[in-house]
């Protein structure tokens, strides 16, 4: 895996291949040693990998971390998220969906595998995880972002262009809000954002 993952970062251009390794050990000692902006971590590594995801993010708060993994089931991804990872990409996604899932973590955003992440997000409203899914309901930027040209009437098309992201990766976000407000279409995601932003005090969703 890590032979894969580094052949394609540095085919895509654009990052700088710091440290790999191999272990849970090895996540806390890169971290410790090189302070990288991002770590894509193998959940199927040696050692208590879950551990390693908290005490990073905690001891260097400003490192992103994505799991990625051959799990498919939904309590891997929970259990990543819930440690602290930024990101869930499954192994055999696209390499396009890992580079997304690594700059949405960049910005701030929580990034996880597009036909899995539905499944994700209704878990984590059956579950205690009341904080993520409580986090769940609250908009990411880059999700204001897409409300804010939905209300001005733009396409999916339309809006790729304008926020520089592919048509496909807009389409995950409208899964993703529609999920989040629990509504069935684009009008309903206006709508249901509307209210919580006038719930919740913010004017984030205005031009």
């Amino acid at each position: 895996m890590v032979e894969a993952v580094t052949s394609l970062l540095l085919r895509t251009g654009g990052f700088q291949i710091l440290a790999t390794g191999g272990s849970a050990d090895d996540v806390l000692e890169i971290c410790r040693t090189t302070r990288p902006q991002v770590m894509v971590v193998d959940l199927n590594m040696p050692g208590d990998v879950y551990a390693a995801i908290t005490s990073t993010v905690t001891l260097e708060p400003s490192t992103k971390v994505i799991a990625f993994t051959a799990a498919t089931g939904v309590e891997p991804a929970i259990r990543a998220l819930d440690s602290g990872a930024s990101g869930y990409v499954l192994k055999g996604s696209s390499a396009r969906e890992l580079i997304d899932a690594i700059m949405a973590s960049v910005g701030g955003e929580t990034y996880i595998t597009q036909h899995f992440a539905s499944r994700v997000i209704a878990a984590l409203r059956d579950t205690s995880l009341r904080r993520r899914a409580a986090e769940a309901v609250k908009l990411s930027t880059r999700e204001q972002q897409i409300v804010r040209l939905l209300l001005h009437g733009k396409t999916n098309k339309e809006i790729a262009l304008t926020i520089h992201i592919s048509e496909k990766t807009v389409k995950h976000y409208m899964t993703l809000l529609m999920q989040k407000l629990q509504v069935r279409n684009r009008l309903e995601v206006v709508i249901a954002a509307q209210k919580l932003d006038a719930r919740s005090g913010t004017t984030a969703l205005h031009s």
